[in-house]
């Protein structure tokens, strides 16, 4: 999934540009592929996952809908063959401040607990990114923290 992900990023992207809306978009994108993984970590990608998923990339990344929609469809058809999140946890870390990086965990969590049950896929993926990202190990308990602070609230 992870190669067919790269290759919608480079038909929309010119890597090495150095047009900052090029690297915003860039940035928003390996993001929502990062998001996708959590989606599908537990091969189950929920009604309610979808919606969370949908939810993040639009209002908090600015994605179109037809990226979110090619997103998607690439997400679910290639699940299997994932091997790497590397270049997306790179780009990260080149493009993301610690503010960024601790939402980017927290819409996570979001994900992985929208569907009421946390995987033990979806936890393993999300502290690994937070590993690669080096997110301090606090800052990945305070997002998962307060995500289930807000699901308690409804």
């Amino acid at each position: 999934m992870l190669n067919k992900l790269s290759r919608f990023i480079e038909r929309h992207l010119q890597p090495g540009g150095a047009s900052p809306a090029l690297s915003t978009h860039q940035k928003q994108l390996a993001v929502a592929a990062l998001l996708i993984e959590v989606a599908m970590a537990d091969h189950q990608f929920s009604d309610q996952e979808l919606e969370s998923l949908s939810h993040s990339l639009k209002h908090k990344y600015s994605l179109t809908t037809n990226e979110i929609s090619d997103l998607i469809t690439l997400a679910k058809s290639e699940s299997n063959h994932a091997t790497s999140l590397h270049q997306f946890t790179q780009i990260v870390n080149q493009q993301c401040d610690n503010t960024e990086k601790f939402n980017l965990i927290k819409a996570m969590w979001e994900i992985a607990f929208a569907d009421g049950d946390l995987d033990k896929y979806e936890d393993y993926l999300i502290r690994k990114v937070a590993d690669l990202i080096y997110l301090p190990h606090s800052e990945f308990i305070r997002a998962k923290s307060q995500v289930k602070a807000g699901l308690n609230n409804f």
